[in-house]
């Protein structure tokens, strides 16, 4: 079997593995030369659950083993043929077993620095193994739909307004432009032909916002506006001098599930991975220290997860 550079490797070794795993691979591992040469249809023998593909040295490799490889690789280098990702991701994993092979038979094991990285990258993955054990039972499907019901559905959103704007860079220039309002101008073509806003061109409209996502001067001043309105005075802020009319106000609509599941899913990994570190030092003695060796003032002693918080009195 012809070996692959370790660079051309790392940039095939996309979803083969998975193909492979679920079963499409079985008709491409064969080759197209076997199909040229095929004189009539044969039965397709059942594929093993998880074949050996490469046994080095007494020590087999799974196909499985090639999709958990696999797994690390981005999206766009799994499109190549699965009969061209084969060997390169096989010769990859006979090339680093041959590596841990000749590893363990030499003393390099025994050195000091590597024998504390292999502790150190021991404990990382058993930390890792536990975190995941403790977080991934609460981040099912149902709990992210459950925590969807609870926080969106049938709960109030917040204000929103609809508005459209003028911004010029002096107040002088702002008072002209609400003279013409005042006047009977069209606010759209006003915003066209003098506004330095990067939304002049579709005649101010900024669409819907709350008012967290303005500067504070500008939403205070367009959420005191009533629909059809506009500011009868400009409004400064560190972009200029605002000209703001409102459009209309409504309670935002809730997002679809679809639209808010993954940052739901993340809100809720990031709870349970705290929550998981919390529950972690609980019960256990720690003593820390400052950077010159002496002691610092944080308390020695976690709470047990069942001691009553103190009270203010």
């Amino acid at each position: 079997m012809k070996r692959s550079s370790y660079g051309f490797s790392a940039a095939l070794i996309g979803a083969a593995a998975v193909t492979m795993v679920a079963g499409g691979f079985a008709h491409a591992a064969t080759g197209d030369a076997a199909d040229a040469t095929a004189k009539a249809p044969a039965a397709t023998p059942t594929p093993a659950k998880d074949p050996v593909v490469a046994i080095v040295n007494g020590y087999k490799i799974h196909l499985s083993e090639l999709a958990k490889a696999a797994q690390t690789l981005p999206p766009q280098l799994q499109q190549a043929p699965p009969q061209e990702l084969y060997p390169v991701l096989l010769n990859r994993l006979v090339d680093e077993r041959a590596l841990l092979v000749k590893a363990r038979k030499s003393d390099i094991a025994k050195k000091p620095d590597v024998e504390a990285a292999m502790h150190h990258a021991a404990n990382r993955a058993l930390e890792a193994a536990y975190l995941r054990a403790e977080v991934q039972p609460e981040l099912n499907d149902a709990a992210v739909k459950a925590y969807y019901d609870k926080h969106y559905v049938g709960q109030k959103q917040p204000e929103e307004v609809k508005a459209r704007q003028i911004l010029v860079k002096t107040k002088a220039e702002a008072d002209k432009i609400i003279d013409k309002l005042n006047k009977g101008a069209k606010f759209s073509a006003l915003a066209i032909k003098y506004s330095i806003d990067p939304g002049a061109k579709n005649g101010g409209e900024l669409g819907w916002f709350t008012k967290d996502e303005m500067v504070k001067p500008f939403a205070d001043a367009a959420f005191a506006l009533k629909p059809g309105t506009y500011t009868k005075t400009p409004v400064e802020s560190q972009f200029g001098w605002h000209i703001i009319e409102s459009q209309g106000k409504r309670e935002k609509p809730a997002p679809s599930f679809d639209d808010v599941k993954d940052s739901i899913r993340q809100k809720m990994t990031d709870a349970a991975i705290t929550k998981a570190l919390e529950n972690a030092r609980t019960g256990l003695t720690i003593k820390l220290f400052n950077p010159d060796g002496s002691p610092a003032s944080a308390p020695a002693t976690a709470p047990d997860a069942g001691a009553a918080a103190p009270t203010s009195k």
